[in-house]
């Protein structure tokens, strides 16, 4: 059998043969195998550390050697960094093959498409809890890279559910390789908590502060569709310090027409669209409304979701609550890079809106887009084809970096023994995923403060790693970072487990390692070994 990759490349792993109209392409072995290896797990991200063990057998390389050969790979097919329509770069995470895979029998002349296996490493990160006003917001962290994303979403979201729709996760998939995606339910809609009576858009924004405030994003790219648009616009007019950019799609300044805005339903049409709503409660005419080419498929998807995310009460509360939302004043004092996308044939929320609103904005850019979609599941790549440019535009933070101990608590008791360490002297971050980490200077002070913390309560276990960390703030990550959290995942109460590189750091103090046995050592990689410590091994002098 032969793979047919995007429908005009041949890979043949017999014959060791990349094809086009039957002529081989010249490609080095290695870029051959790179190819190979991406194809074959083009259900997830490849980190550049597996496929440097995979083709290279763990033979030490530089990352300029794998960037070479994806270079080499996107030439043979007919892709190219800009593009990455078959080669896909994850920033800060790896590469992904995203091109159709066919099987063809060259015997037959017949060609079958393979589905692509089911994406799961996004849908299967934690959805997490933070307080924003005593309601409890759930949060979910994806993607990765060195910008933060903060998706606002329109009138409803579920972290869960919104996997469930192909579209809708190519949209959510796609925007996490822009950079580290943050979601979130907004409070009475999803899974957070319903609030009583009708909170007004400045309370709902206190949402947006409490969960970057819980992943440890200090600035972020805000990207704000249909109702999530205005909150995203006060968001950057009240906090400019947390706001590096502003992407709108499908938005609207005044969600009720008025005399100098008439892009919008009147107050009857907008009551009598909310009883329909809630009496009828028939939400695949809802799908249709919004997004006019949402098949059979889509219409289901989104009834299950819009049930399982509210109920006729909230969603009363919830049109009610976006009938009030006027940010108008708001737009000329906005100083920030500003982006806004519509549709031009967008019946929701007409375009006139989205043009008056650029003129409002200095200095903000408009791209009107043909099609008739408003919800984002409607051809999301040509929103997203948008979006890269001018997130991609954005400016990174510089950082400077230092090798620190990071230990990560998990347990009964975490958030007690998290409160110990940093009172020892450790410093309170955010991995990338959202994880709570404390950073020490050294690997023998983090073991000293973990051993007493846990003399004092076994309730909680403690994985300790060596990184290099950004010292100036803001989330950290990369492999020893990612080392801590899973370790203190797997680690019992009453336990301490270490990597081999801190082992190596603490041979010179007076403190005893025993080797994990083999049930937990294959959990983490091969190349990292790992110790134990127990709570009753103090640390000497």
């Amino acid at each position: 059998m032969v793979l047919v990759l995007d429908g005009t490349i041949e890979l043949d792993e017999q014959l060791f043969e990349v094809r086009r109209d039957g002529a081989a392409i010249s490609l080095e072995p290695q870029a051959f195998d790179v190819l190979v290896y991406l194809v074959r797990h083009r259900d997830r991200v490849v980190p550049k550390e597996e496929l440097m063990d995979s083709v290279w057998g763990g033979r030490f390389v530089s990352e300029t050697a794998v960037t070479s050969r994806i270079k080499q790979v996107r030439r043979a097919v007919g892709d190219d960094g800009h593009a990455q329509r078959i080669i896909r770069t994850h920033h800060g995470r790896g590469y992904r093959f995203v091109a159709d895979v066919a099987e063809t029998d060259p015997v037959a002349g017949t060609a079958t498409d393979l589905p692509r296996p089911r994406r799961s490493e996004d849908r299967q990160a934690p959805i997490r809890y933070t307080l924003s006003d005593d309601l409890h917001i759930a949060y979910q962290v994806t993607g990765g890279g060195d910008i933060d994303i903060v998706l606002i979403s329109g009138f409803v979201s579920h972290l869960d559910l919104d996997w469930d729709d192909p579209r809708h996760a190519h949209f959510l998939e796609r925007l996490g390789t822009m950079g580290r995606l943050i979601r979130f339910d907004k409070r009475g809609t999803g899974m957070s908590d319903r609030p009583p009576g009708v909170p007004d858009l400045e309370t709902r924004m206190h949402d947006v502060l409490a969960v970057m405030d819980a992943v440890g994003s200090e600035h972020a790219v805000l990207v704000g569709y249909s109702e999530g648009g205005p909150m995203a616009v006060m968001m950057a007019a009240t906090h400019p310090e947390r706001v590096q950019s502003l992407v709108l799609y499908g938005c609207y300044a005044r969600r009720v027409w008025a005399e100098d805005y008439p892009w919008a339903q009147t107050q009857d049409e907008r009551s009598a669209y909310t009883e329909i709503l809630v009496q009828q409660w028939d939400w695949e005419a809802d799908l249709l409304y919004r997004c006019p080419s949402g098949d059979k498929a889509m219409q289901e998807w989104w009834t299950h979701r819009m049930r399982a995310s509210a109920t006729p009460a909230t969603v009363r509360a919830l049109m009610d609550m976006n009938s009030l939302v006027d940010v108008r004043a708001l737009l000329p004092s906005l100083n920030l890079p500003t982006l806004l996308v519509h549709r031009t044939g967008d019946q929701l929320c007409p375009i006139g809106g989205s043009r008056w609103m650029a003129g409002q904005i200095a200095g903000s850019t408009m791209i009107e887009l043909e099609g008739y979609d408003h919800f984002v599941s409607g051809n999301p790549d040509q929103i997203l084809d948008a979006f890269e440019p001018f997130i991609a535009a954005t400016p990174k933070q510089e950082h400077h970096l230092a090798l620190a101990a990071v230990a990560h608590a998990s347990g009964l008791t975490a958030n007690d023994m998290t409160n110990t360490l940093v009172a020892a002297g450790g410093r309170l971050r955010h991995a990338a995923s959202g994880d709570v980490v404390v950073l020490f200077d050294g690997p023998a002070t983090g073991v000293r403060a973990a051993q007493t913390a846990l003399l004092a309560g076994a309730g909680a276990g403690v994985g300790l790693s060596i990184a290099e960390v950004p010292v100036d703030g803001g989330p950290v990550s990369g492999p020893g970072v990612d080392d801590a959290v899973r370790l203190g995942a797997r680690a019992a109460a009453g336990e301490l487990l270490v990597t081999e590189t801190a082992a190596v750091l603490l041979a010179s103090v007076d403190i005893q390692l025993e080797p994990l046995d083999t049930a937990v050592r294959v959990q983490v990689p091969a190349t990292r070994d790992i110790r134990r410590i127990s709570a009753g091994e103090r640390a000497g002098g």
